[in-house]
């Protein structure tokens, strides 16, 4: 179990499901509106439901299963559904599904009546580690990541591996992503422990969710609000972002996973960090080689370049009109609002498509 007092605890396995009964039993929760997407009603609910010991009165409310889905029109959808279902103040809302799911029943959550309380039961890798945790709630503006959004907490998280059976290999590539980018922000020795993929097996899977966790866990404590260093955690997201925007929006692109972007966006910002930061480019070389031994080569061109910086401006993390980067300086010590001009990111991104 992982908590704090500013973070919602996280429960593993068989003793998720104990903590979750335990606390329906001695809640006055109304109801419970347990959400998922097309995907997790399939091949996550049923198993879910099993494991779910309540009198109380149990809705279930989908939506369509996709980032193309994580909108507003969605959240007014599911709205509508808890109103019409006779959902109070003292509703439960349980966010079974990926990280889709977690951001937006979240977000749901937090704005319905003002607030009703809610519990992330994350089914993908990435939603494991990183989207169900933090407290981080929101949808996406036409193809613009996470710009509208509010940060609330869960009750709880509730991690249980065996839903990974159902992940589609390339879902799986896209959680290790974030593993990838928390070992490069906070731990070299982890790090080489999640690019060891040889020798994983799913019990040392389980163990490196739970670090993941911690790690985030240990940022979010310090920094609730990013105004400093949960800023870490954005590390390979800005152009990250602007390329997973860029390719959902194009009609001609293939659509990228998340973590698909975000481990371009992390070979980028380690060559930026070359140049502004000192990183060193051997182990530019060296993690680069990594990355894409685990992650198809995207092809960019040229003509792409304009259009993905001119999507950067929309970043979050932009402040005063300025662009503002996380770099390393070295594995496990990053650094902060880094302003990179524009012929440093066109540097960037022609070594992403030369590698």
């Amino acid at each position: 179990m992982t908590s704090s007092s500013n973070q919602a605890p996280v429960f593993y396995s068989e003793n998720a499901y104990l903590q979750l009964n335990n606390f329906l039993d001695r809640s006055n929760h109304s109801a419970v509106f347990i959400l998922v997407d097309t995907n997790t009603h399939n091949h996550c609910l049923p198993a879910f439901l099993e494991k779910l010991e309540t009198s109380k009165t149990i809705e279930v409310i989908e939506m369509d299963a996709g980032e193309e889905f994580k909108n507003i029109e969605t959240c007014t959808g599911i709205w509508n559904a808890l109103s019409e279902l006779g959902a109070d103040r003292k509703g439960l809302m349980i966010n079974l599904g990926g990280g889709v799911v977690t951001d937006l029943g979240g977000f749901v959550a937090g704005t319905f009546k003002r607030g009703i309380e809610f519990i992330n039961v994350p089914t993908s890798l990435l939603s494991m580690v990183d989207a169900s945790v933090g407290g981080k709630t929101g949808v996406d503006l036409g193809s613009l990541k996470n710009q509208v959004g509010v940060i609330t907490q869960p009750q709880m998280v509730l991690i249980d591996p065996e839903y990974l059976s159902s992940l589609p290999a390339n879902e799986m590539r896209s959680g290790l992503a974030e593993i990838l980018k928390h070992g490069l922000i906070a731990d070299k020795q982890y790090w080489e422990k999640a690019t060891d993929l040889q020798k994983l097996t799913l019990e040392d899977l389980e163990e490196l969710i739970a670090e993941s966790i911690e790690i985030k866990t240990r940022i979010v404590e310090q920094d609730p609000t990013e105004q400093n260093i949960r800023k870490t955690l954005n590390f390979g997201h800005t152009l990250g972002h602007a390329i997973e925007s860029y390719y959902l929006s194009h009609p001609e692109k293939e659509k990228l996973l998340h973590g698909e972007a975000i481990a371009i966006g992390m070979i980028m910002a380690l060559y930026i960090s070359t140049k502004i930061s000192n990183f060193p480019e051997p182990q530019l070389k060296e993690i680069t080689k990594k990355i894409l031994e685990v992650f198809q080569k995207v092809k960019i061109t040229k003509k792409d370049f304009e259009k993905i910086i001119e999507l950067l401006k929309f970043d979050k993390k932009n402040t005063h009109g300025r662009i503002n980067f996380v770099l390393l300086k070295e594995i496990g010590s990053p650094v902060i609002d880094r302003t990179v001009p524009n012929n440093l990111i066109l540097e960037a991104l022609e070594y992403y498509k030369n590698a």
